[in-house]
Parts: structure tokens; sequence; C-alpha cells
């Protein structure tokens, strides 16, 4: 017993010395609460959204449509475009992503005037609570505009229906059944966010010397101002994007699908505020002549954004881009077999045909001077600049897609082989080396916005609400915008088949066609035909080569309803928040 007390003692003195060290250490799990005195964990609220942004990486949503198809048997979207769309299985979803940030922005708007941003200066504490409360109105308005451009559309009784509006933090008490508001009041409360961040954002961020501070901030230090709103924090929202936001939500909400009566304030809402962003970057003598050509290794490597004095070298043509990294996803994805790649995205013969000759007739005109058994020659150089064709190069390689003498990279001689005859060149490095043995990355950068297509929009939007001849406010038509665009191109000069183009309707049709090249293969090509009513169902087509006969067949058809000009609102939400369902989903 003496001895069993013994033990019993010493056990006892020894984990009472020990209590320290078995007592259960923090679970690391941060909190809410831990915000307030650590910023760099606050603002990671407000970078979530960043992260979520659709446009952080192409979609290749073409091979929905008639402009490509893929050789990528288990791609989503080619299931979508051959009878798979439903509510419960929708590649092109935007609810949960788009959700997602709206809430987390939410949440970072309720907690940003409580953050110490800057505990020793706190000049610097209201700068960056300004320039933080302006990107989240911002980034809160695109994500919106995200939502309705996959979801708004018509109920069964004929209502055309947003989605629900949520600017509040949710808690679970909160009602998640709240119904969907009009698509008229979601664009509305674009706009309302839009108007709200332009308080707080410059128009770009710049460093600004002595004297130039605007008038809020008179009273700060320049250090202080460029800390917050200098080139440093280029690339996040500022002013300028949110004008890009509302000319794109503007063209939206003007558009067939959402705009049946044609209400013409609504296009010269479009055209104006497109045209204000146009005139911003110096008018139509600011379009970028390399603005085409805005992923080639000259225009990439040209940029500079960390130069020992002055500014940062930023291409013009770019209006908001996200971060350059190196790699070569995009080239082993999408070379031919020859170049190592798994030749993924294959233009369509619709999109070849939609590319018009050297001096700037459809190939459908008999003025045009098209030869179908020359079908390549004397065509407007974008063809060759964004499609490989049969007897084109890439990466200064000769690609053969014909079926006679065949290489790998013929008509579907291999998995990885194209289905169309056709190869995608556009946004691919040609100085890439894609062989796994000696393979080499370079510079890349996904691209939110381009000029490009803010003078796309003007040019639609000012041509629907006023004809082809008629300027916006800023002194732009849809004709002196469009000669600017195929000149750039290479289209010859005098563009006589422009000229010709005298009513509302043709000049529409060039319009849409010149938007189909110019964005082609960016992520447009499939809510542009939903949004201006277009076939959905055109099957997607290629050509054969044999012995220089050129044979063109339907490659894949297109399952698609009218119902589908509108997105469905998710099966789960449907059900569980009882939301009203667009029709025919």
């Amino acid at each position: 017993m003496v001895n069993k007390l013994l033990i019993l003692f010493i056990t006892v003195l020894a984990l009472s010395g020990c209590k320290k060290i078995l007592a259960p250490l923090d679970d690391n799990h941060r909190t809410l609460s831990d915000i307030y005195s650590d910023p760099a964990y606050a603002e990671g609220i407000l970078m979530n959204a960043y992260t979520r942004l659709p446009t952080n990486g192409y979609t290749f949503n073409e091979v929905a449509t008639d402009d490509a198809v893929t050789n990528d048997k288990f791609n989503p979207l080619l299931n979508m475009a051959t009878g798979s769309w439903s509510a419960a299985n929708n590649p092109v979803d935007q609810w949960n992503n788009s959700y997602s940030a709206i809430l987390y922005l939410n949440l970072f708007l309720k907690e940003v005037d409580s953050v110490n941003w800057s505990p020793m200066n706190k000049d610097v504490r209201i700068l960056f609570t300004d320039r933080l409360k302006g990107e989240v109105y911002g980034l809160r308005a695109l994500f919106m505009y995200h939502l309705l451009q996959a979801h708004a559309g018509y109920s069964a009784n004929g209502e055309l229906l947003g989605v629900p509006i949520i600017t509040e933090v949710l808690t679970p008490d909160s009602d998640f059944t709240k119904p969907r508001n009009t698509f008229d009041q979601c664009v509305q409360q674009i706009y309302t966010d839009l108007t709200e961040a332009e308080k707080y954002l410059p128009l770009d961020y710049t460093n600004i010397a002595a004297g130039q501070l605007p008038a809020k901030y008179s009273t700060m230090a320049v250090a202080d101002y460029n800390r917050v709103f200098g080139t440093f924090n280029r690339q996040r929202m500022s002013g300028r994007i949110l004008k890009a936001v509302k000319a794109r939500t503007a063209l939206l909400a003007a558009s067939p699908a959402f705009n049946p009566q044609s209400t013409a304030a609504k296009w010269e809402k479009a055209a104006n505020d497109a045209s204000e962003v146009i005139n911003l970057g110096g008018g139509i003598n600011g379009l970028d002549p390399q603005g085409a050509l805005f992923y080639t290794a000259a225009n990439v490597n040209a940029i500079n954004i960390s130069p020992s004095s002055g500014a940062p070298i930023e291409q013009k043509e770019m209006l908001w881009r996200g971060n350059i990294v190196n790699t070569n996803t995009l080239e082993i994805n999408n070379f031919p077999p020859t170049l190592f790649g798994n030749g993924r995205i294959n233009p369509t013969q619709n999109l070849v045909d939609a590319f018009p000759m050297a001096n700037g007739y459809p190939i459908t005109d008999p003025a045009s001077g098209y030869v179908a058994t020359n079908p390549y020659a004397n065509r407007d150089p974008r063809l060759r600049n964004y499609i490989v064709v049969n007897g084109g190069t890439i990466s200064n390689k000769t690609i053969f897609t014909k079926t006679d003498a065949p290489t790998n990279d013929a008509v579907n001689l291999l998995p990885t082989s194209t289905r169309t005859g056709y190869y995608m060149r556009k946004l691919l490095r040609e100085d890439v080396n894609a062989n796994p043995t000696a393979s080499s990355t370079q510079k890349h950068y996904p691209v939110h916005v381009r000029y490009t297509e803010l003078f796309l929009i003007c040019a639609e939007a000012a041509n629907e609400a006023w004809g082809p001849d008629v300027a916006t406010t800023h002194g732009y038509s849809a004709r002196s915008i469009i000669l600017a665009i195929r000149k750039r191109a290479g289209i010859a000069q005098p563009d006589n088949y422009l000229t010709s183009v005298t009513t509302k309707e043709d000049m529409r049709k060039l319009i849409r066609n010149e938007r189909r090249l110019e964005l082609c293969f960016e992520g447009f090509r499939f809510w542009d035909m939903r949004r201006w009513k277009e076939n959905l169902a055109e099957p997607a087509k290629g050509v054969v080569i044999n012995n220089n006969v050129f044979t063109i067949q339907n490659v894949e058809n297109r399952q698609y309803t009218d119902n589908m000009y509108y997105g469905p609102i998710p099966l789960t939400e449907a059900l569980k928040a009882n939301l009203l369902q667009n029709k025919g989903w």
C-alpha cells in the first residue's frame, strides 16, 4: 500500500508539472473579430471577390456556339450544347460564384469602417476606408451584371425578372426566401452601386505631385495619398473600370432579349456611356494600333509593371487586365498535335466564313473576289492572325489539316486533332515550347476589359439609337467606329463595302459580325447570341480537304430551344427558396 501511494504521489507531481504541456492549444481558426486588429486579414474578405471574377480565365464558351467545337469529349459546354443543359446541369451558371462574392462584399462593407487600416496614421486610415468602400460597390455591381447575364429571364406569367437583390449581411436568422426582383430593379441596383463607388475611387491609380490632391483630401500628405491611390494599386477597381461596367450593363439592358419594345432611350444610354469611356481613352484616334494583337509576344513583353523611373508601361488596349503570370497552359491545351498540343478549341467553318475578304466585302458578295477552290487567299488579315488554316503557320511551323498525305494535325486523325479542319491561334504565345522534354513558359494575363469592346458597344448602341451616321454626345457615330476598327484590321482603304452600307439593318449585321471577329475566343459569342436572340441551333460546320477538294460538312448539331435565350435559376435554389423559374426550365 505504501508503495502504491508513493507511485500515485509521484504521478500527480509529474502531471501537475506538465499541466501547460498537456493543455490544448488554440485551434488556429480565425474568426471575424480578428479583422479589427489585422488589416491584411480584413482585406482578404474583399480579395475573395477579386478571385471570383469570371474573367480571371478564358471560358471558351464559343464551343457551345457556332464559332467553335472542342475535341475534349468530356467538356461540359459540349454536353450543354448537344442537349444536356438543364436547371440542374448548367455549365454557365453564375449563381453560386457571384452570390458568394456579393455576400463577402456585403460583410466587408459592414465592417470596413471598424477596421484600423493604419494604426499609426489617421489620414491613411481614412484613405484606405474610402478606396476599399469604392471597390466593394464597384465589384458588387459587376457581379450583379454577371448574375443578370446568366440568369435573368421571363417567368411563366411573362414578367421579366432578374435575381434577388441582397445588399445586407446574411445571418442564420435571415430570410432566405426573398423573391426575385425585376430585371429593371436589378439594373437600377447596378447603377446605384456604380454611382456610390464613383464617390470614392479615382479615375485611375496614378502618383500625383504636390498641389494635385483632390479637394476632399487637400489637408493630407501627398505621400499618404500616393500610398493608397497611387500606381501600386493599378488593376484594382477604378473609376474608369466603373464606367466600362456601366456601359456593359446599359448594352445588356438595351438588347433585344431584355428590351423587346426597342426603347430608344436605352440604346442612347448605352451609346453615350460607352462613348464617355472612349473619349477618356483619346477618342477614335486612341484606338490602339496593336489592340487586336494584344496577346502576342511583342505586346505582352512590352509591359513593364515596375519601371526604374516614371509610370508603369501598359498596353493602351487594356482598360483592365489581370495579373501577369508565366505559364504554357493555353499552348499545351490548344497547339496542334505536331507542336505537342491537345488542339482543344477548333474554330468552325461558320466563323471562318464570317471573315471578309481583304477588300472588306463578305465572301458571299459578288464584288468580294472570293474563290471557293482557294478560300484562304486575299482574306481579312484577322483570319490568319486568329485561326490556323490548312497550310497556315504557327510557331514557325506549317500546319496541314488536309486528309491526303496527312500529318497528326489532319482532321480527326488523333483524339487531339482538329474536328473542323482549323486550330485556334488567337491568345497563344508562339514562343512557348510545349514539348514536355524541353517545355518553356511565357508571360500571359487574363483580360477583364479591352477598349475594343467599348468601341463595339458604342457602335452597336449608336446604330440602334440613331442609325449609322448620327454621333453620340462625344461625337462618335457607328460608321466612324467601324471604319477605325476595320482599318486597323487591315481592310483595304477606302472601305468601299462600309460605304455601301446605308441602312440601320445592314449596319447592324456588319457591327455584329465585327464584334464576332474582334472578340472571338474571349467568351462573348455565347452571351451575344442570346441577348440578340439569334439562332442558337445553327450547326457547327467544318471542312475536309482532300486533293484540293473542300467539302463542308456538319460537325456538331446544336440542341437549343427558344427558352434558352435566358438561362435557368439553379434547380436547388428554385426549390429551397421557392423562386420563380424562368419559362421553359
